[in-house]
C-alpha cells in the first residue's frame, strides 16, 4: 500500500509478482489504486483476471466507474454483483447523486428497502442530499422518520445533511433543533447554522455562533468574512481577516475576493495595493475572481487607469470584467466613456444594461436612462426587478407619472409587481408624483414589506400632506410588523407632526428616539424640531433648541427659524438668525432673501434695499429655480435665465409676448424689483 499511495506502479507490480500467485487482498488494493489513478481499463482488466472476488472487489469497481461518470457500466457490474450488501447499494446511490441523478438515486434507495437491505449512515446522507438537490423536500422529510427509527439521528454526516435539508425548506427552528441535539459537530455543522442566521439577516447571532465554534477552518473564516462584506459591514470583514491571519490560517481565493471588495467599499486604495502585491506573490493574481475583484476595486477607488491595466492584462476578458469597467466609469460620473465601453462590448448581459441605467439615473441623466431601457427592450433582453427599480427611481425623480404607470403595466405583465424592491420603487414613484392613492394600493397589495417599504410609504404620506395618516401607519407598523423604526422613518414622523401642528406629539417622539428606539438624533431630526416649533410660533423655544444641540446645527435649522421669524414678524430674532446664516454660508443668499422678506412685510424698504446691496456686494447668489415638462416621452428641463435649450429663442419670444399682455405690476412688487 505504501508504493500504491506513492503512485509507484512498477514497484507495486513487482510486489504482486513476489507473491508467486494470486492474493485477494493485494489484488483488491491494486484495483483501488487503479481506480484512484483513473486507470479504469487497468482496474477492469485486473478484476476480470481474478480467480476469486469478494464484496470489496465488486464495490471498488462499481464505485470507480461512478466516480469517473460512467454510470451505465457501474450499474452493469452492480446487477451482476453476487454480494449486494449495504456497501454496494450505497456506492450506487452515492455515485448517482455525485453525477446529478438525484431522482434515480431516490428510486434506487426505495428499491434497496424493498430488497430488505438496511441503510447505513452514508446511505442516509446520500439520500437526503439527493432530495435536497432535486428539490423533493417532501420526500426528504419522509426519510427523517426512518432515520430516527434506525437510530442514525445523532450521526454527524446525517445530521449535517438534515440541517441543510431543513434550511432549504425554511424550517429554521427544526434545523436549529437538529443542531442543538447533535452529540458531535464539525465545521460543516457550525457553518450551516452560521449561514442560516446570515440568510435571516441576523449577523449578530451569526457572529455569536462563529465565536462559539470550537474549531474553525479556512472555509468558516472565509464564510463569515464574505457575509460581513456582502451585508455592508466592510470594517468588520477586515477586522475578522486580520484575526484570521493572526491565528495562522491561509486565505483562499474566495476570502481574498471578499477582502478586496471590503477595501473597495472603504475606498482603501493603499491597503488594496498591499493585498494586490500579496496575491501576486502567492501566484493567484490570474484567478478569475481575484482579477475581477481587483478590477472592480480600482474602479471604485477612482483609479480607472489601474482598472484599465487590470482589464488589459486579463487573458480572459469576460462579460464580468467588461461590466466592472463600465461600472467604474458610471461610478465616477464619466457616462460618455461608460457608453463608449458599453457600445464596444462583444456580449452583454442583464447586468450590463442595468449598470448603464443605474449610472444615468444616479448622474441625473434621466432621459438617457429611459433611452437605454428602450434600447434594451428592442434588443430582446428581458428587464428584471433591478431594471424596474432603477427606471422607476428615475420616474420618481422627475415626477413622470405617465411613464411610471406604463412601467407599472410592464411589471405586472412580467409578474414583478409583488417583488419587494419593485413594489417599494412603485410606492415611491407614485408618492413623489402626487398619486398617493395608487401608492397606498401598491403598498397594501404587497405580500411582504421590509423596512424600506414602510419608510417610503410613511414618508410619502407625510410629504403629500397626509400627516395624520402617516402617523397612523407608523403606529400600525409598531403593532403588527417586526420592522423597527429607522432614522429616515422617524424624520418623516417628525415632519408629519410639524406639518399637522402636533407639537407635543412630535416632542414625545423626539424624546423617545434614543430611549425607546435606540436611535441617536441626527442633524435632520433636530432641524425637524426647529421647523416644528417655528411653524407653531414658539420661536424662543426653537432658538434655544438650536443652541442646545450637541453639534453644529444644519443650515436648514437656521433657515427654518428665520422662516418662522418671517411668518410671525420677529425682526430682532430674524436679524440674529440671518447673521448666523451668513457666517455659515457666505455665498448662500437664502438667509438674506428671507430677511428682506421680513423687512418688506414690515414696510422697511430702506432695510430691504440695504440687504439687496449687501448681497450684490458679497456676490451672493440665489439658487436658480428649475422646472420641467414631459412631452412625447421626452423631459424638457428649464432653469432661470437659461439659454441652453434648443428652442430657447422661441421660448423667450413667447415669454415676452406674455409679459406684454400682463396687467401692470402692483406698486410694492415694482418697488422691490427696483432694488
Amino acid at each position: 500500500m505504501m508504493y500504491l499511495n506513492g503512485r509507484k506502479s512498477h514497484e507495486a507490480d513487482q510486489i504482486v509478482k513476489d507473491f508467486h500467485g494470486f492474493d485477494l487482498v493485494v489484488h483488491n488494493c491494486l484495483i483501488g489504486a487503479y481506480v484512484k489513478w483513473g486507470n479504469l481499463a487497468g482496474a477492469r482488466c485486473l478484476f476480470e483476471q481474478m480467480p476469486e472476488r469478494n464484496e470489496i472487489s465488486w464495490t471498488a469497481l462499481i464505485s470507480g466507474f461512478m466516480k469517473c461518470g460512467r454510470v451505465e457500466e457501474s450499474m452493469w457490474y452492480f446487477e451482476r454483483n453476487p454480494f449486494q450488501n449495504v456497501v454496494s447499494w450505497t456506492a450506487v446511490i452515492s455515485g448517482l447523486v455525485q453525477n446529478g441523478f438525484n431522482i434515480e438515486a431516490w428510486k434506487f434507495f426505495v428499491k434497496q428497502l424493498e430488497h430488505g437491505v438496511k441503510p447505513n449512515d452514508v446511505t442516509f446522507t446520500s439520500v437526503i442530499r439527493a432530495c435536497t438537490g432535486s428539490g423533493e423536500f417532501r420526500l426528504g422529510m419522509s426519510v427523517l422518520g426512518l432515520i430516527i427509527k434506525e437510530g442514525f439521528e445523532h450521526h454527524l454526516s446525517v445530521c449535517n445533511s438534515m440541517i441543510t435539508l431543513t434550511l432549504r425548506i425554511g424550517e429554521i427552528n427544526l434545523a436549529r433543533r437538529v443542531f442543538d441535539q447533535m452529540v458531535k459537530r464539525d465545521a460543516v455543522s457550525w457553518t450551516a447554522i452560521l449561514d442560516m442566521y446570515v440568510e435571516m439577516g441576523d449577523l449578530g447571532e451569526a457572529r455569536r455562533v462563529f465565536d462559539e465554534m470550537p474549531e474553525r477552518n479556512e472555509i468558516s473564516w472565509s464564510a463569515m468574512i464574505a457575509r460581513y462584506t456582502q451585508s455592508g459591514y466592510p470594517e468588520e470583514a477586515l477586522n475578522l481577516f486580520c484575526q484570521m491571519v493572526q491565528h495562522g490560517f491561509n486565505a483562499n481565493t474566495s476570502c481574498f475576493s471578499s477582502v478586496i471588495s471590503a477595501l473597495a467599499s472603504l475606498n482603501a486604495f493603499r491597503a488594496g495595493m498591499n493585498i494586490h502585491a500579496h496575491v501576486i506573490k502567492i501566484g493567484i493574481e490570474e484567478d478569475v475572481f481575484i482579477g475581477g475583484s481587483l478590477l472592480s476595486f480600482y474602479c471604485k477607488c477612482g483609479k480607472l487607469e489601474y482598472g484599465r491595466l487590470m482589464f488589459d492584462s486579463n487573458l480572459e476578458k469576460n462579460v464580468v470584467s467588461w461590466n466592472s469597467m463600465i461600472g467604474g466609469y458610471t461610478l465616477n460620473g464619466q457616462m460618455e466613456e461608460a457608453k463608449a465601453w458599453f457600445d464596444d462590448m462583444p456580449v452583454r448581459n442583464i447586468i450590463s444594461w442595468n449598470t448603464m441605467i443605474v449610472g444615468y439615473t444616479e448622474n441625473k441623466q434621466f432621459d438617457k436612462a429611459f433611452e437605454v431601457l428602450h434600447e434594451m427592450l428592442l434588443s430582446g433582453e428581458v428587464p428584471n426587478q433591478s431594471t424596474f427599480s432603477s427606471v422607476l427611481c428615475a420616474c420618481a425623480s422627475i415626477a413622470s407619472l405617465d411613464r411610471g404607470k406604463n412601467l407599472h403595466g410592464k411589471c405586472m405583465k412580467l409578474g414583478f409587481q409583488y417583488d419587494i424592491f419593485v413594489g417599494t420603487a412603485l410606492i415611491d414613484m407614485y408618492a413623489k408624483s402626487g398619486d398617493v392613492e395608487s401608492s397606498k394600493q401598491v403598498f397594501n397589495r404587497m405580500p411582504k414589506k421590509n423596512e424600506i417599504s414602510w419608510t417610503v410609504m410613511i414618508q410619502g404620506l407625510a410629504e403629500n400632506g397626509f400627516a395624520e395618516e402617516s402617523l397612523t401607519l407608523f403606529e400600525e407598523m409598531e403593532r403588527t410588523s417586526p420592522v423597527a423604526p429607522n432614522e429616515l422613518m422617524l424624520s418623516s414622523i417628525l415632519f408629519a407632526c410639524s406639518h399637522s401642528g402636533l407639537i407635543d406629539k412630535g416632542l414625545r417622539y423626539f424624546d423617545s428616539m434614543e430611549e425607546v428606539y435606540g436611535i441617536k438624533p441626527k442633524g435632520r431630526h433636530y432641524t425637524c424640531m426647529v421647523d416644528m416649533l417655528s411653524r407653531a410660533g414658539r420661536l424662543s423655544e426653537a432658538e434655544k433648541f438650536i443652541k442646545s444641540m450637541p453639534f453644529q446645527p444644519e443650515i436648514n435649522a437656521w433657515k427654518a427659524l428665520l422662516s418662522g421669524c418671517t411668518i410671525y414678524k420677529n425682526e430682532k430674532m430674524a436679524e440674529r438668525t440671518a447673521k448666523k446664516l451668513w457666517e455659515l454660508a457666505q455665498k448662500n443668499s437664502a438667509g438674506y432673501v428671507l430677511l428682506s422678506g421680513v423687512y418688506a412685510s414690515a414696510g422697511r424698504w430702506t432695510d430691504v434695499r440695504n440687504i439687496r446691496k449687501l448681497m450684490r456686494l458679497k456676490e451672493s447668489q440665489k439658487s436658480r429655480g428649475c422646472s420641467w415638462i414631459e412631452l412625447k416621452n421626452h423631459v424638457h428641463s428649464f432653469y432661470s435665465e437659461d439659454g441652453t435649450h434648443s428652442q430657447s429663442d422661441e421660448i423667450y419670444e413667447i415669454l415676452d409676448l406674455l409679459r406684454s399682455e400682463m396687467p401692470v405690476r402692483n406698486k410694492v412688487y415694482s418697488q422691490v424689483q427696483s432694488f
